[in-house]
């Protein structure tokens, strides 16, 4: 079977899966605007309704303060009680009218329903009944306050839509009414909202205060529309998308539609101008697909001709890519991958060569002649003086260096190494007796962490070895706690710390990774962290000269299942 090269099957692949790509982007054209036309009608439907939501109640907020704030001021008392101060009467009324989007006009009645002051100049009778039926009504029933959907005719082909009235009180006695009559006009103004066709405000019994298009008017002024499962409506011939929002300040109802008959002709010739374009785009395809070939095939077989170069041991394979498209990024992946390679084996030498002073260091801390030589001396007056103590040191040394000695794994499970720690500083207790405190507070949950082997033991062993240098007592606190991803833990004491010059130079020496400094333990076991789980992690000290020092040591959080 002859095998083709990958420029033929490049070149084939385009001409024969052109026509594939190109019907499923016209069908997916056509889907998404159906769906997007869709999404467009609702979008405009629902914003209409919360832009008119908004108007209205800031209207009905306006007068329901205004009505109550009014209704209690003296002058309009006194002048419902003895026709004085109507200037100012009608001026608060002005001032508050010429500031409203709805204007309105201004009633004051007697308790009877006869109207004492209006800031109509044109009334009519029917307008007069009206107001003294409504006046007359709130009287009968004890209604302090009304506001309802009338619509009054005035002279002039005037109309009013909305009523709001409030008594006006003199003591414990009704002098009359306030009324304010909302124009129609005005709320019609302000339901007009761009990309919306219709607008309908009804109250809570679905009465049309305000509309738009007096199709939606059915008996009685009734909002006389209903629409289906979808949200659409009927109205004529037309099909419209209905938005239904409700205003819970004063139960009032927007409905907002919009016409959801879509241009089908504009579909249509979209249709065929994309097939136009498709039939145009596979000759193009046909002609780009030697010369796409042809690039990229070079691409390729400098891609597999560096993969062979790393494969046979060339650590410096790296392949140039100047095509500006994905077969470069593609060669730039590889060539961080190779940069970040070379960087791992770099790292990793040094974390050998760290691990294995680490090492030597713990060897030799486990054999320290002086700290045996201490134990055995002081387990030899034990022996005399009291028997149980010597037989607990004997216990705790061994079990001391069982575990120092053991080097089964890399990491273990903090709660054990603090045992370890314990048993040490327990030892040098009952050397120093009530010259070393030490103490630990370290949470449940950072026990079940797993940690480096020994690692607070550097920290721990330089506290006695130097703090006795500068205080005769000595107190060390290890301290541990989760903290989202990451395991907190402290080794703080009281030893005296260090000048700020000698802080400066150990932490100088810590964040210098070429340092081999054999002295400073802290290095290698930060720079240990750091190779381990990265830039983030790692040891800080801080120290007051005259109080003391903290080491704070910063890792992962992982538990025992953890992959380590």
């Amino acid at each position: 079977m002859v095998k083709r090269s990958f420029k033929d099957s490049l070149r084939r692949m385009f001409l024969l899966h052109t026509l594939v790509p190109i019907s499923i982007l016209f069908v997916l054209f056509l889907v998404f605007m159906m769906i997007n036309s869709r999404f467009v009608l609702v979008s405009q439907t629902a914003e209409a309704g919360r832009k008119i939501k908004s108007s209205m109640e800031s209207v009905y907020s306006s007068y329901v303060k205004e009505m109550s704030e009014a209704a209690a001021l003296e002058t309009v008392i006194s002048f419902a009680r003895s026709r004085n101060h109507g200037p100012e009467v009608f001026k608060r009324f002005y001032d508050f009218n010429n500031r409203q989007q709805v204007k309105s006009i201004m009633y004051i009645t007697g308790a009877d329903g006869k109207i004492i002051a209006s800031s109509a100049n044109y009334n009519s009778e029917p307008s007069d009944l009206a107001l003294q039926a409504i006046a007359r009504r709130m009287h009968s029933q004890g209604l302090p306050l009304l506001a309802e959907t009338n619509h009054i005719r005035f002279s002039h082909d005037r109309y009013t839509a909305y009523t709001f009235a409030h008594e006006i009180r003199n003591g414990g006695g009704v002098l009359g009414y306030l009324i304010y009559q909302l124009y129609e006009l005005d709320l019609q103004k302000l339901i007009f909202v761009q990309n919306n066709e219709i607008a309908v405000v009804t109250d809570p019994y679905r009465t049309i205060i305000a509309t738009t298009n007096n199709l939606t008017q059915g008996l009685m002024n009734k909002y006389s529309l209903s629409s289906d499962s979808k949200g659409y409506v009927r109205i004529d011939n037309g099909k419209y998308y209905s938005k239904e929002t409700y205003i819970p300040l004063s139960q009032w109802r927007v409905y907002t539609l919009s016409a959801a008959e879509g241009n089908h002709s504009a579909y249509w010739s979209l249709a065929v101008f994309f097939v136009m374009a498709s039939l145009l785009l596979w000759f193009v395809i046909q002609y780009s697909a030697r010369i796409i070939s042809t690039r990229q095939s070079r691409a390729i077989d400098k891609l597999i001709y560096a993969v062979r170069e790393l494969e046979s041991g060339n650590m410096d394979s790296y392949v140039y890519i100047s095509t500006g498209d994905e077969f470069e990024t593609l060669a730039g992946q590889y060539n961080q991958m190779l940069q970040r390679l070379n960087e791992l084996v770099v790292q990793n030498v040094e974390l050998s060569d760290l691990r294995r002073v680490i090492e030597v260091k713990h060897l030799q801390s486990q054999f320290h002649p002086h700290f045996i030589f201490n134990v055995l001396e002081t387990l030899r007056y034990a022996i005399v003086v009291d028997n149980n103590l010597a037989q607990d040191m004997v216990l705790t040394l061994s079990r001391h260096l069982r575990y120092s000695i053991g080097n089964e794994r890399d990491h273990v499970v903090l709660g054990d190494d603090l045992e370890y720690i314990a048993g040490y500083m327990k030892l040098q207790q009952i050397r120093f007796k009530d010259r070393l405190y030490y103490r630990e507070e370290v949470s449940r949950e950072a026990k079940s962490a797993l940690v480096p082997r020994l690692m607070l033991q550097p920290v721990i062993e330089n506290t006695i070895k130097y703090g006795y240098r500068q205080r005769r007592t000595v107190a060390v606190t290890v301290k541990g706690h989760v903290e989202g991803a990451d395991l907190i833990l402290e080794v703080k004491d009281n030893a005296g710390g260090m000048s700020s010059e000698r802080l400066e130079e150990v932490r100088t020496i810590m964040a210098s990774p070429d340092n081999r400094a054999p002295h400073i333990g802290l290095h290698n076991l930060h720079r240990r962290l750091v190779l381990m789980y990265g830039e983030h992690y790692g040891i800080q000290i801080d120290s007051t000269q005259g109080e003391g020092t903290r080491v704070t040591f910063v890792l992962p959080y992982r538990k025992e299942d953890a992959d380590v």
